[in-house]
């Protein structure tokens, strides 16, 4: 049984660092998080690639175990982005001929060009959670691209209306989810960073394919939104645009970035009743922070937020930072949060 969770629980929202040995990190970190397939960026041949992966695997699971970390993730070791290795893996795609639409940064990029009705053949990551399961006793969670997101990065040749397109992608975020609870994760998240991108259309219908996607879930379930990643996206806004309206989805829990935005606390308010996962680790810059840094980050929320049901995270996926950075923002993380335990 896994062990259960301090006050202050601390995790990362997660992808970590993978090894140079693995995939060409230079590459990657130089061309936008892929939506479509990007086999080239692994450095293994594609018959040793599954157990070179489930090597990384097995180390960005002991870098967690090692920090310090409550919560640990498999690292989205497996993946060439958060969004898609699951995205690709659904019926109704042309992924041979993909389609275009513009990013955060309005640049025009490739993305899966949707032909036909949205359906999953099959679980995606159930096999994923169960590697996860047996090599930690700790609390796992999985990471699962949001609805909202999918629909945002996908160009449309089928619907004809991008509220069915959101709520068909909820469809089978809803029956994903399902599967990876039976296989063994503790905590389920869904990334959803474009209901901060494109407020005005989430606003139509974001929350309603969050509730759509979270319905029924038979266990915990987080919800992460961010300004992107910190190697990606420079300019950080003021606070978020998109964030009361979760207030009344299925969530328990909002996973939020307030280091690099220096977000107000006061923003949270309308969350109370629900857990806060609080990113307090910087992602802009390799530089470890001192536990003394971070807890003063988390200080300043405390009266914001529901402690009891706070966690202590980091902005965003760490994927692009280096692997000795990674670790050291991790023990510190874990450093503050005791520090703060022994204030409370």
């Amino acid at each position: 049984m896994p062990r259960p969770l301090p006050k202050l629980a601390t995790s990362v929202v997660g992808s970590l660092p993978q090894p140079d040995w693995l995939i060409d990190r230079d590459r990657l970190a130089h061309q936008f998080p892929p939506r479509v397939r990007a086999a080239e960026l692994w450095r293994v041949p594609p018959e040793l690639l599954d157990e070179a992966q489930d090597d990384a695997t097995l180390v960005a699971i002991r870098s967690q175990e090692e920090a310090g970390l409550d919560i640990v993730t498999d690292g989205e070791i497996r993946r060439e982005s958060y969004s898609n290795h699951f995205a690709t893996a659904l019926d109704g795609i042309d992924l041979d001929n993909p389609g275009s639409v513009l990013n955060r940064s309005g640049k025009p990029i490739p993305v899966p060009r949707v032909v036909g009705d949205i359906r999953r053949p099959a679980p995606i990551q159930a096999e994923e959670v169960r590697f996860l399961r047996a090599a930690t006793d700790r609390i796992v969670k999985i990471t699962v691209p949001g609805p909202f997101t999918m629909a945002q990065q996908a160009q449309d040749d089928h619907y004809g209306d991008d509220r069915a397109l959101a709520l068909a992608y909820a469809d089978v975020v809803r029956q994903e989810i399902a599967d990876l609870f039976a296989a063994g994760a503790d905590i389920v998240q869904i990334d959803e960073p474009w209901l901060q991108a494109r407020p005005e259309v989430a606003r139509k219908y974001g929350a309603e394919a969050v509730s759509r996607a979270l319905e029924g879930a038979a266990g915990t379930v987080h919800v992460h939104l961010c300004f992107g990643y910190a190697a990606m996206v420079s300019e950080r806004p003021e606070g978020y645009s998109f964030l009361p309206e979760l207030a009344d989805t299925p969530a328990d829990a909002i996973s939020v970035e307030t280091a690099q935005s220096h977000l107000d606390p006061a923003t949270l308010r309308p969350l109370r009743g629900k857990g806060i996962a609080l990113g307090v680790l910087d992602l802009s810059t390799p530089e470890v922070e001192t536990p003394e840094v971070i807890a003063d980050r988390v200080r300043r929320a405390l009266d914001d937020v529901d402690v009891d049901k706070l966690i202590l995270s980091s902005d965003c996926g760490l994927k692009y930072l280096p692997r000795a950075s990674a670790a050291g923002k991790m023990r510190s993380l874990a450093q503050a949060a005791e520090i703060v335990r022994g204030e409370l």
